[in-house]
């Protein structure tokens, strides 16, 4: 026989059924869910950077590596092989102009010196004897000379009066021509001591001008090491820093051999080296940034350098201001060489998810989700980037690296 059902026995499996179907509809959620989470990946606001598209300007940069160094700058070399006698400096310290910084060693300069002099004596001498014998030689040729002007009258005299008295027959033809030969012979000694006086003074002036000559010589070797000697006094050249010295004294240093560095102090400017890829876009006269600790300073193209080392190309960039106290020698630096500028162009900040320019993928972002788009970049400066096409001012990009969901076309942006 069939009993009734109990009302509490009913209401027992009504809430076993909805709990069964409660439990249903969550697992069937949590199915949905763990498959949009596999279908669409998803990566976190905190770990991406976006940024927007706007209006601005932007200059094209090239990128290359500085390094402060002084606009004067010296460097004393040593002027022939010797050694360090004394030093009296230390590098890093002020030196004024003409502060003594070392002494070298200058015993064989003295002595090649001294030599030099005493064959510059010995020129000096020989001048003096040539002039004093050539004195003596023309004042012994004119003691002849006037001695045969003397016999030259005396047969003159004689010739005139035997020619008288020949015309009376009183002396004959002979003796006539023997006068008259005596006369040409006293006429041709007289010429020849006189010619002799001026060959003896062509002579001896020839000896004196080899000799002055060879005085000229040993003058200026007198002067270069002269020169030489003072140079072993190692001075500074102008007021500023001593960046280099050799400190050893006793060391040996070769002749030509750097030993002293003077730079001028609070006058810097940048030498600045990048690929030579870049040649064709440098022209002197282009504006620079030069950026070191977040400060920027305004600089101008000088001089490119027209050697090509290991692929580098380097040149030499004039600061606004030289004379800024944060400047130190040597001190490493950042150098932006602006090749052209755009104004009022839709930009947006450069970041690891663009590389250069041209076309690119690149996600836009809208609401909790980024679509992959395709990007034109143009000129960048190393913190702006030109967009030249794909984006509107507005629009929200990923600029951090999307190196981990490249292949993907759509991800999505969680909290």
């Amino acid at each position: 026989m069939d009993h009734a059902i109990g009302i509490d026995i009913l209401q027992r499996r009504r809430r076993r059924h909805l709990a069964g179907a409660l439990a249903l509809a969550v697992l069937f959620g949590a199915v949905l869910w763990g498959a949009n989470r596999a279908l669409r990946p998803g990566v976190g606001a905190a770990d991406i950077v976006v940024a927007e598209v706007r209006r601005g300007d932007v200059d094209n940069t090239i990128n290359a590596a500085g390094v402060i160094i002084p606009v004067h700058e010296e460097v004393v070399s040593s002027p022939g092989a010797s050694r360090v006698a004394r030093v009296h400096a230390k590098p890093g310290q002020q030196v004024g102009a003409g502060e003594l910084l070392l002494e070298l060693d200058d015993r064989e300069i003295r002595l090649a010196l001294e030599a030099f002099k005493e064959q510059l004596a010995q020129q000096d001498n020989r001048v003096d004897v040539l002039a004093l014998e050539m004195a003596q030689k023309i004042k012994q040729t004119r003691s002849s000379i006037e001695l045969l002007e003397i016999d030259l009258q005396s047969a003159r005299a004689r010739h005139e009066r035997n020619q008288k008295l020949r015309s009376s027959g009183l002396v004959s033809g002979e003796d006539l021509l023997t006068a008259q030969l005596n006369v040409q012979r006293n006429e041709i000694q007289l010429r020849q001591q006189r010619e002799l006086v001026e060959d003896t003074r062509r002579a001896t002036a020839g000896a004196i001008a080899a000799a002055r000559l060879q005085q000229a010589i040993l003058h200026k070797q007198i002067a270069r090491q002269e020169g030489l000697l003072a140079q072993t006094r190692v001075c500074a050249p102008f007021s500023g820093m001593l960046t280099s010295l050799v400190e050893e004294e006793g060391a040996s240093v070769a002749a030509g051999q750097l030993v002293a560095r003077v730079s001028e102090l609070n006058n810097y400017r940048v030498e600045a080296s990048l690929s030579d890829f870049h040649a064709r876009q440098l022209a002197p006269g282009q504006p620079v940034r030069v950026a070191q600790n977040g400060a920027v300073l305004a600089g101008t193209v000088r001089t490119i350098l027209p050697e090509i080392q290991n692929g580098s190309i380097k040149l030499l960039v004039d600061l606004a201001q030289p004379h800024n106290p944060q400047l130190r020698n040597k001190m490493r630096v950042d150098v932006d060489v602006v090749t052209a500028r755009r104004a009022g162009v839709l930009v947006i900040d450069k970041g690891a998810a663009f590389n250069g320019r041209g076309r690119q993928p690149a996600f836009r972002v809208d609401g909790g989700m980024a679509r992959k788009t395709v990007l034109e970049l143009g000129a960048g400066d190393g913190k702006v980037v030109e967009v030249a096409a794909g984006a509107r001012a507005g629009d929200r990009f990923i600029v951090s690296d999307t190196a981990a969901f490249k292949e993907l076309d759509t991800i999505r942006i969680t909290n």
